[in-house]
């Protein structure tokens, strides 16, 4: 790097404002980008050694810098990444990548051609507890892994521009594959959209690995408190990594043995409190990009790294956008073990066998007896009394 501010940020809201400050004390910052001319005046005054612009594309002509962090709305990531590595920057992008799969291949692909660095916000691979806690993981400590949630809930700034999944899911699903070392093999997901139509506050996805290990991760910004929670369950103890919590990480080594070779009965033992070198992660992160940028080295979290995120996100979207309801029958008559669609309608005094099937807009009219595991397609009218 011929300069020691090399750095140019681009968007100073809540979590811009987070990183002009380390960058700022790190010494690296030179410019700093936002539209809110406001916004601009009022932080001047209180970094008085960066310079502040409201153009991008001005900033982008300056000779000094090197490499840009983009901080501004996910929206904007994908083209604010592009120009600033087709300008021969190295770039540091807050999650996510970019808002598509294609997107983000192109902004790996056009770093790999420039031989830029492209690194991702994914800052829990730099918290000091979570870095532990892969270290107790591959040490075999916990034994097999069996199975991992994360829960990631809050009672505060509503987005409108990115649902829930796309804003908070994004950690965890990168720390989840760190931890498994696996693709995944199946993803699911389904959620609620209360306040704006089309955009989730709150959302469940399911993760299935080739190995046989299951996740979970359940986000929400309507959550009566703040938890932001990690559990690793593992065949020979558990692990919680607990980021509200002044003791990040916890250790439980419970185990299950087998009385008379039958029964399984739980054997609970203390928990532990794994000692952690308390660092702050943004200020880890942000190190890591100008180490990789200044000596030419591959991010840990980097543009493929990223791409596999997207990835999985993408796939958790499909499954939202595409999720069916199903009722399951409760009439003494039938049992409850068939599943219904919602939209089909099922008649009293229809009798319908258990693991049936009946799906969209079907019709099964009064008196009329359906057997064990049948599938009714959809639009289909059975009966009266067959």
């Amino acid at each position: 790097m011929k300069n020691k501010r090399f750095i140019g940020l681009v968007g100073l809201g809540f979590w811009g404002r987070n990183i002009l400050r380390n960058l700022y004390e790190l010494g690296v910052l030179h410019t700093a980008c936002d539209s809110n001319p406001d916004l601009i005046s009022e932080l001047h005054d209180e970094f008085p050694a960066v310079s502040f612009t409201t153009s991008f594309a001005e900033m982008l002509l300056t000779p000094d810098i090197e490499a840009v962090v983009v901080a501004s709305p996910a929206a904007t990531h994908y083209m604010v990444a592009k120009q600033s590595l087709l300008s021969g920057r190295d770039v540091f992008v807050e999650k996510p990548l970019a808002l598509t799969v294609a997107e983000g291949r192109e902004l790996v692909s056009i770093a790999g051609t420039h031989d830029r660095i492209l690194m991702v916000g994914h800052i829990l691979h730099y918290h000091p507890a979570i870095i532990k806690l892969k270290e107790i993981v591959s040490s075999g400590e916990l034994g097999k892994i069996q199975y991992i949630y994360s829960n990631r809930l809050n009672i505060g700034k509503v987005r409108t521009e990115e649902n829930i999944l796309w804003s908070f899911a994004p950690h965890d699903i990168s720390i989840i594959l760190m931890l498994t070392g696996e693709d995944p093999e199946r993803i699911s997901a389904f959620g609620g959209d209360h306040l704006n139509r089309g955009v989730y506050d709150t959302t469940l996805t399911t993760i299935e690995f080739r190995g046989g290990i299951k996740a979970h991760i359940f986000v929400s910004w309507l959550h009566p408190f703040k938890e932001h929670k990690l559990v690793v369950i593992g065949s020979r103890a558990m692990a919680v990594f607990d980021d509200i919590s002044e003791e990040k990480l916890f250790l439980y080594p419970h185990t299950i043995k087998w009385q008379s070779g039958k029964v399984p009965v739980a054997h609970k033992a203390d928990c532990r409190v794994i000692p952690v070198e308390m660092k702050e992660p943004l200020r880890e992160e942000l190190g890591h990009f100008i180490s990789c940028a200044r000596e030419r080295k591959r991010p840990i979290t980097d543009g493929h790294e990223g791409l596999r995120v997207l990835t999985i996100l993408q796939s958790a979207e499909r499954s939202l956008s595409h999720q069916t309801s199903h009722k399951t029958l409760l009439n003494s008559e039938s049992s409850p073990h068939a599943v219904v669609h919602e939209s089909a309608c099922i008649d009293d005094g229809a009798d319908i066998g258990e693991g049936t099937r009946i799906w969209h807009f079907s019709h099964i009219l009064e008196g009329t007896r359906i057997g064990k595991r049948c599938i009714i397609g959809q639009n289909v009218v059975i009966g009266p009394c067959v």
